[in-house]
């Protein structure tokens, strides 16, 4: 069946209908990594976006329950070469197509993605629309410069969850599947604000000794000192971080109390509650093969990153210090609080999908709470 996928500055592409039929509207963006299109898809954090996977045959090693980093797949559609219908994985349970009617994901494949890519790089990413039941291009069009942007838009109070609730699932073994750590001894308590968490994150705190508690990303700071925790995290999430206030105000609230780890949204939330401001990048980071300089260990390392917006550097105070940079643009992608124990990444050191250079970065947070217990309040 036809399917259209149309941007709001009049370019349109025609393809084939895959996954459900319909009609669903969002910010186009691509994805470069070549593999890892199952957690991709279920990550909260593409919320409100669809996604173009650049490499060109997706699906080729299937779907399982496994690796998946949410309840469901949160992006608005999907976007893809060609999709492989017969899947080859011993893993493997369903094809890409069958999961996507599942999940009522509406997409389109047998496009020119290198041209679409190419596109938005020149222009930027923007609002498009893709339909299965409407495929005339210029009222897609219309309904596209129609659809509202995803800046000034609070996305993650439709991915957080309802209630807190406790994760004990440990990292993922071959032959074994994810390990059951909830009778294991944790040596320290972390608050994790949910902005659209991604489980990845909980099951590598978890293997180092973290026990967990997700709260909504509404939940107050005065609620999460009365947990008592050895250490907050704040997660990953979709949108433009600048209307979360009531983000920003927790965590001013929070520090100096209590040590901070951010990741990705929680990096920017922040990045702009100890002074700063973010905008929006011209096409974003979204792929495992972005290069990060970390100014510390004076290393660099391939990064998983997931973000349209990114700090300005030129916006923070001199109680903050960048710690990693982008080596393709120069962005932020760390900062260090100087005077209050929190540090944060605009890349996702969990991978799931991407490399796993910098999984140091959790046993940092590790560190820096065991030295805040013991009342050193030395940099971690």
């Amino acid at each position: 069946m036809k399917a259209v996928l149309a941007l709001a500055d009049g370019k349109y592409f025609i393809g084939k209908a895959l996954g459900a039929m319909g009609e669903v509207t969002g910010e186009v963006v691509f994805n470069t990594s070549m593999t890892g299109y199952q957690e991709i898809l279920t990550d909260p954090s593409y919320y409100g976006e669809i996604v173009t996977m650049t490499y060109p045959q997706i699906g080729n090693y299937g779907i399982n329950p496994e690796d998946v980093e949410s309840d469901r797949p949160f992006l608005s559609g999907f976007v893809v070469k060609e999709s492989c219908p017969f899947p080859s994985n011993f893993r493997s349970e369903m094809n890409l197509d069958t999961y996507l009617k599942d999940s009522n994901i509406v997409s389109i494949e047998g496009i020119d993605t290198r041209a679409l890519v190419r596109h938005i790089r020149t222009v930027g990413a923007q609002t498009g629309i893709i339909s299965s039941i409407d495929t005339d291009p210029d009222s897609l069009i219309e309904k596209a410069r129609k659809a509202p942007s995803i800046v000034g838009r609070d996305l993650v109070e439709e991915v957080t969850c309802s209630e807190s609730y406790q994760s004990f699932e440990g990292l993922w073994l071959l032959g074994e599947g994810y390990t059951d750590d909830s009778q294991r001894q944790f040596p320290y308590k972390v608050i994790a604000y949910d902005f659209g968490i991604k489980r990845n994150i909980l099951r590598n705190l978890t293997a180092l000794g973290c026990e967990i508690t997700v709260v909504p990303a509404a939940t107050s700071a005065e609620d999460v000192i009365k947990m008592n925790p050895d250490g907050v995290f704040l997660s990953n999430g979709p949108g433009d971080p600048e209307p979360l206030h009531y983000a920003q105000d927790n965590i001013r609230k929070l520090l100096g109390k209590i040590p901070i780890f951010g990741i990705c949204l929680g990096h920017q939330l922040l990045s702009i509650a100890t002074g700063g401001r973010t905008y929006k990048l011209k096409f974003g980071h979204r792929g495992g093969n972005q290069p990060v300089l970390d100014y510390k260990r004076q290393r660099v390392e391939i990064t998983s990153q997931n973000h349209g917006f990114a700090v300005d550097e030129n916006s923070l105070n001199d109680n903050v210090r960048v710690t990693h940079i982008n080596l393709n643009d120069n962005t932020v992608e760390g900062i260090q609080h100087l005077s209050a124990p929190a540090f944060s990444v605009q890349y996702h050191p969990e991978a799931s999908p991407g490399p796993h250079d910098a999984h140091y970065l959790f046993e940092r947070f590790i560190k820096m709470m065991k030295e805040y217990k013991g009342d050193d309040h030395a940099e971690a």
